[in-house]
């Protein structure tokens, strides 16, 4: 399937696995719905996607988190953008490494509110009018820590568990449609990812990607392009990636490591 004139949602869309799709599908002539929560990041990209691609791009500032603000956006929307071809459910964090009996409610929470809350609102606003269209890619982006789990990431591993379980249900429940249910689960990718989850400590961010090549946002970015690019008859239930020398979410091999 080509992607020039199609539509996409892409959630998270201002860092990381998000911008880099956004980029990706924008850079295949794709018209973009950028979500996220920093508007001046926004601004910027659609900004540059247009200029260099020469795509249409609509942004939102919303928190994922929040219903009615996922559903105050949607109802903006022209009736076009409400059904669109490729839906990237990509936004999600983690905060902190403590045991789950030491782990603070509001991060617990915001966990929860984003990784699964904000994942099944945004699911629930597009999909039923994907399913009018009669076509369409859901993908949900989940983590190896939705298949492993691992110390000081329990409430995140109970998110991502929740993710594929989601994906799977969904899946289920769309196969008398022509729609195609991708879950992808990265390994170790180099975002802002874990400057979030130590609440901005650099040192210990980098620490979690050093002595090995981690993947990047553009590899990611590129399976989604692949996975959603496939003839309509194809759909790729659900992948695993990884860097080369991480082979679960703890035994990873890194050079040098002092």
């Amino acid at each position: 399937m080509k992607l020039k004139d199609k539509i996409a949602v892409i959630t998270g869309a201002t860092a990381g696995i998000g911008k880099a799709t956004a980029e990706y599908f924008a850079r295949e002539g794709c018209n973009l719905v950028l979500i996220a929560r920093r508007v001046e990041r926004l601004e910027a990209l659609k900004s540059t996607l247009e200029e260099k691609y020469k795509v249409k791009v609509f942004i939102g500032k919303v928190d994922v988190s929040d219903f009615s603000q996922c559903e105050a956006f949607f109802n903006s929307l022209p009736d076009e953008l409400k059904a669109p071809d490729i839906l990237v459910n990509n936004a999600g964090l983690a905060y902190g490494m403590e045991k789950l009996i030491e782990k603070p409610v509001e991060d617990i929470d915001k966990m929860f509110d984003v990784n699964v809350k904000g994942l099944i609102y945004i699911t629930n606003l597009f999909v039923p009018q994907m399913v009018k269209k009669g076509k369409g890619s859901i993908v949900n982006v989940g983590s190896i820590a939705g298949r492993e789990v691992y110390p000081g990431g329990n409430v995140y591993c109970a998110t991502k568990h929740a993710v594929k379980a989601l994906s799977r249900a969904l899946r289920i429940e769309l196969v008398d449609t022509p729609l195609r249910v991708i879950e992808i689960a990265p390994g170790l990718v180099e975002t802002e990812f874990s400057v979030v989850r130590f609440k901005g400590d650099k040192e210990k961010a980098a620490n979690v990607y050093k002595g090995l090549t981690p993947l990047y946002p553009e590899d990611i970015a590129d399976l989604i392009l692949y996975t959603v690019t496939r003839p309509p008859h194809v759909q790729i239930n659900e992948v695993i990636i990884m860097p080369t020398n991480q082979a679960t979410t703890t035994i990873i091999h890194r050079e040098n490591n002092e």
